[in-house]
Parts: C-alpha cells; structure tokens; sequence
C-alpha cells in the first residue's frame, strides 16, 4: 500500500517538475527577448537547485488538510448526505436511501407547501427527522375525518389538500393549529406510523436543516428534489390541490 502511495506520488512530483520547467523555459525564454540576451541552452539545473524532496507522509498530510479545508465548509453551509431510516415517510422514501440535502436554497427563498425537508427534532435537536410541509406561516391548519384543510387570507374560505402521496391516514380527533411567523406543520407521508407536527407541535423555522435536493440511492430511484409536490397554480380556492 506504501508503495503504490509514494509511486503516485512521485508520478505527481514529476508532473508538477515538467510544469516547473516549462515555466522556467519559457520565462528565461523572454527575459532574453527584453534583454537581447541568448537564453541558456540547458535550464534543467536552474530547476535542481533549491529543490528539496518531500517525504511522502508530509504530501498526505498536506493533501489532508486541504481536502478537509474543501470538504468541511461545504458539509456546514451547502450539502450534507443522510441516510433515511424509519418508515414514516413510506412510500415516498423507505430505510436505507441516501439524500443529499441542499442547505442553501432557504437563505434565498422560504421554505413552501409540499417540499420535503429535514430538520432538527424539537425535542431533541441531536436527532433529525424527514417531513413534508403541509402548512406554511399565516395558515391555519384543521384535521378532520383524515383529511387535511387550509385557510389563509389568500384563501379564507379554505382548501382541502389531496395528497396521492400518502400511504395511510386513519381518522383522528379533529386538531386545529394556526402558524406564526417562521412556524411550519409537517407530517410524514406514512402518516399512521409519523410523529410529526400533529404530536409534538409546529416547527420553527430555525430548526430547519435543508430541503431534499437528490436521492442518490438506491440506483432506480435516483433523481431531483425527490418526494416533492407544489400547489397547481390552476386551481384555486375553495378546491385547490396538492400534487
């Protein structure tokens, strides 16, 4: 394994070696134009002087360092994987499939009806959970009889959201919740088997990590902003579906 290491590495000195002298060719090269001096025919030993070989170990961590320079920020401030695990968003995403999450999009724009996001789990903020946002800030949210109503000022008579991507609902207790500013409901598409916004309350906006850009696995589900739904634009109040 050392072995193959130091021969790449040495293959890499090399290379950086050839572009090292074609530099100085060509630099020594116009510097005898503007001085009307002949260029000396032989540069390699210009290039051997001062030059110190690396130990192997020194180039790793130095290569180290650079890709944690390259990586970190990025897994902090634009992308983070996550493996899904648990069955509450069955069948829109099952135990064990990979997603990139994009954590940029929501400084831009907010966070909309039908997206699919994860979060920080309000009661335990090392812990993140998998929903999607069903309401948005200013709407009142009424369950009744397993299905699901909006009412906003856009819409004050209210529209009821019809959700293909469920799995299952059974009748529950009627529930109502309004949102504040920066507040979202979210529920799981298996909502039976969810604990979401109908047991422990709204989400903050804060708490929010990003929005599901790419399911990278398994192969046959690969694909862009995976689980998403948006409102059509061409129904509206007081029938305007999720899709």
């Amino acid at each position: 394994m050392y072995t193959k290491i130091n021969n790449i590495l040495s293959s890499f000195r090399k290379f950086v070696f050839a572009l090292k002298l074609s530099y100085t060719s060509v630099h020594v090269a116009l510097m005898s134009v503007f001085s009307h001096q002949e260029p000396p025919t032989d540069t390699t030993h210009l290039e051997h002087e001062g030059i110190k070989k690396e130990h192997p170990l020194s180039e790793i961590v130095r290569f180290s360092l650079i890709a944690i320079l390259i990586v970190i920020p990025i897994r902090m401030f634009i992308a983070q994987p996550f493996i899904v695990s648990g069955a509450s968003m069955d069948d829109t995403f099952h135990s064990g499939e990979y997603l990139i999450i994009d954590q940029v999009s929501y400084y831009f724009n907010q966070p909309a009806r039908g997206e699919v996001i994860v979060f920080r789990y309000p009661r335990d903020p090392s812990k993140f959970f998998i929903k999607r946002i069903i309401g948005v800030p200013g709407d009142t949210i009424t369950i009744e009889n397993a299905q699901v109503t909006i009412t906003n000022t856009e819409h004050p008579e209210g529209f009821v959201l019809d959700e293909p991507y469920i799995k299952s609902m059974l009748p529950a207790p009627t529930m109502t919740e309004t949102l504040g500013e920066r507040e979202y409901f979210v529920m799981g598409d298996n909502r039976d088997q969810s604990s979401d916004s109908r047991t422990w309350g709204v989400l903050q906006e804060e708490r929010i990590v990003g929005r599901a850009l790419v399911r990278l696995f398994p192969p046959g589900e690969v694909g862009y902003f995976p689980g998403s739904a948006t409102i059509s634009e061409e129904l509206l109040s007081p029938q305007t579906y999720l899709k």
